[in-house]
């Protein structure tokens, strides 16, 4: 099927960098939060991001005038009703999108394929909420979705061809590279990432090196852009425990189960970028 109007579920970073990739490609957007308040401040973080591409001479203004234009913010679900494809990109809470997916089926048309943006959680506990379980897939961007070039597009048992089909078409058109990947914990990337982020805190718990040190020897040993404490604030301390959960309740391998310092700034609330500290100090 043509995909040409696209709906985004979420009022995170995520959910706001997916509606520009989709925008600056051309397709229309609604962009949909919980309240008008939100998705106003998503819109306006929107255009931001833009401002800043044609800072950096990335687009063109009549470029980044026409991608705004394209992307409508509301707050009724009711709104992605005639959306050709609609992704959800809420928290990573399984009965949060499980509710979520089955208001989804209720409001789009029949022909609608629903994603998820999940980066870990299990694609056909959502399908099968629905009653299109073979309209239903994963579609995960990376953050910064405007710059990340990978996007996984997940089959769980029930997809149809058609739908993978059409995901993967998607993911081109907005400019990025589809890798197909089976219903599994993790996908590809986070199942290889999250152990060697979880096994660089467990060095710093066990005081075989400071925290600088080792974000300064994996990025000069592997080449690595930055450090797995930088890249741990950048994705979220509290996402990143929830991922190594998901990962840890498929595959009970105790390189999963997250390491207690992680915990601990969670409860404390030492999120990362988000929260202004994490790992590093971003407050200044």
């Amino acid at each position: 099927m043509a995909i040409q109007r696209v709906g985004i579920v979420g009022s995170g970073i995520m959910g706001s960098g997916i509606a520009e990739a989709a925008a600056v490609h051309g397709f229309e957007v609604v962009l949909r939060s919980r309240s008008q308040a939100t998705a106003d401040a998503m819109m306006a973080g929107l255009e931001k991001s833009l401002d800043r591409q044609v800072a950096k001479g990335k687009l063109d203004q009549q470029a980044r005038d026409e991608a705004a234009s394209r992307v409508q913010a509301v707050s009724d679900l009711g709104a992605l009703r005639d959306c050709d494809l609609v992704i959800e990109s809420v928290v990573e809470d399984l009965a949060v999108k499980k509710h979520l997916f089955s208001e989804l089926d209720r409001v789009c048309r029949d022909d609608a394929i629903l994603a998820t943006n999940t980066s870990t959680l299990p694609v056909v506990d959502l399908a099968m909420e629905t009653g299109r379980p073979d309209r239903v897939c994963g579609i995960h961007f990376f953050n910064p979705a405007p710059v990340m070039s990978l996007v996984e597009v997940v089959r769980p048992l029930t997809a149809s061809d058609e739908t993978i089909a059409a995901a993967k078409a998607f993911a081109e058109a907005c400019g990025k590279q589809p890798v197909e990947v089976k219903d599994r914990a993790g996908f590809i990337v986070n199942a290889l990432l999250f152990p060697y982020l979880n096994n660089a805190v467990r060095l710093l718990e066990q005081g075989v090196a400071a925290m600088e040190d080792i974000d300064a020897a994996m990025k000069g040993g592997c080449g690595f852009p930055m450090g797995p404490f930088a890249l741990l604030d950048l994705v979220g301390l509290d996402t990143s425990v929830a991922i190594l959960d998901a990962l840890y309740q498929e595959h009970r391998d105790p390189n999963y189960a997250p390491v207690p310092l992680l915990r601990r700034m969670v409860a404390a609330e030492l999120l990362g970028r988000k929260s202004g500290r994490g790992f590093y100090d971003y407050r200044s």
